[in-house]
């Protein structure tokens, strides 16, 4: 079967159960697995999909996909730019770490560091940092989000502001090609836009899938950004655009993917 007659044929399949594996398409299409991997990884590049581990799912729109989704989908690239963002983060500091799986992976990186004061909205980041006996946590409280042990509300702004931070990182769901921060939740929005007004420096956490999505609710942009930690390199326009602002932008590919 040739690949104009299996593409259309794995967009119906996936706008049909909202997600296809590799295994199963290749089954189904009576091809390879390699085959099927390069046709997943050729309709996330036009953005007709997006990958997650093992297969693909619709290209979100007005709502987030799962989060054991977002987790597991491009995992090395996170661990990279978490090692990055890490090894920016001293010693003997107060940090605030948001909601995300990519927030999530700078904490398993932090710890071994020492003598941090890491306040978080998200409880997988409280869970991880109690590994770390140096490390004070404190948990924001708020409206628990079940699906991704997020807080947020009233109460979550609330606690934030009782702080200042000398270092922010936050996550998103998606940046437009103005350079616009986005995400899904608005309760979520606001608690964002409060932690980098309590951070005197302010970290961004995004991969290379973010540039893919789109989201309806505008955190912010990169110009209010000091350092945005990504895994691939950004376009010219927004690599000018950042340029301009004086965002600096950390590039961290996976080992696999380092020359």
């Amino acid at each position: 079967m040739s690949q104009t007659i299996r593409h259309p044929e794995i967009l119906d399949i996936a706008r049909r159960d909202g997600k296809v594996t590799v295994e199963h398409l290749a089954e189904r299409l009576g091809v390879t697995l390699q085959t099927i991997r390069r046709d997943l990884s050729e309709l996330a590049d036009a953005g007709k999909l997006e990958r997650v581990h093992g297969g693909a799912v619709l290209p979100s729109g007005t709502v987030n996909i799962a989060y054991e989704e977002r987790r597991r989908l491009n995992a090395e690239g996170k661990t990279a730019m978490a090692k990055a963002c890490a090894a920016c983060i001293p010693e003997d500091c107060a940090i605030f770490l948001n909601i995300g799986t990519s927030t999530e992976a700078v904490a398993t990186e932090l710890l071994h560091h020492r003598n941090l004061l890491v306040v978080t909205n998200n409880m997988n980041v409280a869970n991880i940092l109690t590994r770390n006996p140096d490390c004070e946590v404190i948990v924001t409280g708020g409206a628990l989000r079940q699906s991704d042990g997020g807080l947020t509300g009233d109460i979550t702004t609330a606690a934030i502001r009782q702080f200042k931070f000398d270092i922010g990182v936050i996550g998103c769901s998606a940046i437009d090609a103005d350079g616009d921060i986005l995400d899904f939740d608005l309760r979520e929005v606001g608690v964002s836009q409060t932690i980098l007004n309590q951070s005197r420096r302010k970290m961004l956490m995004a991969d290379h899938t973010k540039f893919k999505r789109k989201a309806p609710a505008r955190i912010g942009s990169l110009s209010d950004i000091d350092v945005f930690f990504t895994d691939a390199a950004v376009s010219e326009g927004l690599h000018d655009l950042c340029a301009g602002w004086r965002t600096d932008i950390r590039v961290s590919r996976p080992a696999d993917d380092a020359d």
